[in-house]
């Protein structure tokens, strides 16, 4: 099978769209071996062309006639016209958009990862008039696509009640940790990350998944505040916001104005090879928020043997399962109950290690391989029976 995927996102490692789309390609060249892929990209992305090469994946380096002027026309001609014509022309058998903006228009089929429906679900994600424009857009294009994925049962209940597709041409595939997330029991690593961040002896770890409004920080904030325990700190990992808003609160304003600045360390920026140790050094792992589609940092922690405290909302209690406590992420009472049990109670902390990791190991990249895979070919069949 001839296979085409836009890869807008694949410079770009640190989003969601760019890991899902590097370790979707990595299992494909591991496993479907007898299928050619092409890459369709921005002519800047042409240092890439060296991870992904031939005879495997062919490569397409597009431009467009806002290069240079306008990024967001240029995305948008890209994905709308660039794609599909470049696709076509190569003889795909069908074309894979792996984020939510497929074109509206394909000569060949088409499938459409929808990660989340924020826009759809939290008003401050909306944006303004071009933002809303947009959402509309890539929301018809995705009725028109020949098939839909999404990273959830919780997504694709969402995608269903928001976007009225067809439940049939609709299918939820579990995303995975990366390789590397495992615990880390070498005293001299965990030294070594420990000096590096300047991190305490006994920590709660929060961040890793970003500081907009919906991650929650302020309520991680408010239930340590009230934890009360001087011998626990709460480490905060990730690069700050640039600026304060209420789009993107800053945590260090927050935490001086409760009073507990001297509680909290902010680490800034974690290398990603040093998240394996900061996650195993933790007691545990807050991530309360407010919607996800998924959840890869939940799933990072329990790969690392860390039991997580996280949001009985969206996906979230699908991917963390026994392997945490889910609460009501409004609720700071709840939260500051759901550390203070991890903190005293060590046999709960122990079950719920093991729990963890266990439930870690029935994800993985492979098996999403694998499951999307079987869409490529139900399409490709639709193709070939038309």
């Amino acid at each position: 099978m001839r296979i085409a995927l836009n890869a807008w996102f694949l410079d770009q490692p640190a989003t969601g769209s760019g890991q899902y789309l590097t370790h979707l390609l990595g299992s494909f060249a591991a496993d479907h071996s007898d299928h050619v892929f092409l890459l369709c990209a921005p002519a800047l992305h042409a240092s890439l062309a060296v991870q992904f090469s031939p005879p495997l994946f062919e490569w397409r380096l597009l431009r467009t006639p806002f290069d240079g002027r306008s990024n967001r026309l240029s995305k948008l001609w890209f994905e709308q016209l660039s794609v599909p014509r470049a696709s076509h022309r190569w003889g795909a058998d069908l074309l894979h958009t792996p984020y939510w903006a497929s074109p509206c228009f394909s000569p060949i089929p088409t499938v459409v990862t929808i990660h989340d429906l924020i826009p759809a679900i939290l008003p401050a994600y909306r944006g303004g008039i071009l933002g809303r424009a947009y959402n509309a857009l890539v929301a018809y294009s995705a009725r028109r696509a020949s098939w839909a994925l999404t990273d959830s049962w919780a997504a694709r209940r969402d995608i269903l009640q928001h976007l009225h597709l067809a439940p049939e041409r609709v299918t939820a595939i579990h995303l995975a940790a990366q390789k590397g997330f495992a615990p880390v029991r070498d005293s001299t690593v965990l030294e070594q990350v420990r000096l590096k961040y300047d991190l305490p002896p006994r920590y709660l770890l929060s961040g890793l998944g970003g500081f907009d409004v919906r991650k929650n920080v302020s309520g991680i904030l408010r239930a340590f505040a009230s934890l009360e325990m001087d011998e626990i700190r709460l480490v905060v990992a990730g690069q700050l916001p640039k600026e304060d808003s209420p789009f993107f609160p800053n945590p260090e304003r927050m935490a001086a104005e409760l009073g507990i600045r001297d509680r909290v360390c902010f680490t800034g920026w974690i290398d990603e090879e040093d998240k394996p140790a900061l996650y195993s050094g933790a007691v545990a792992f807050l991530f309360p928020s407010l919607y996800e589609g998924f959840g890869l940092p939940p799933l990072e922690a329990m790969s690392c043997g860390t039991p997580v405290i996280t949001s009985d909302r969206s996906a979230l209690p699908e991917v963390v399962g026994p392997g945490g406590i889910c609460i009501d992420p409004e609720n700071t009472a709840a939260l500051t109950h759901a550390m203070r049990s991890l903190l005293e109670r060590p046999t709960l902390r122990k079950q719920l290690q093991e729990a963890a990791m266990a439930r870690a190991k029935q994800f993985s990249w492979q098996r999403c391989a694998r499951e999307t895979m079987s869409v490529y070919e139900r399409v490709g069949g639709v193709l070939a029976s038309a």
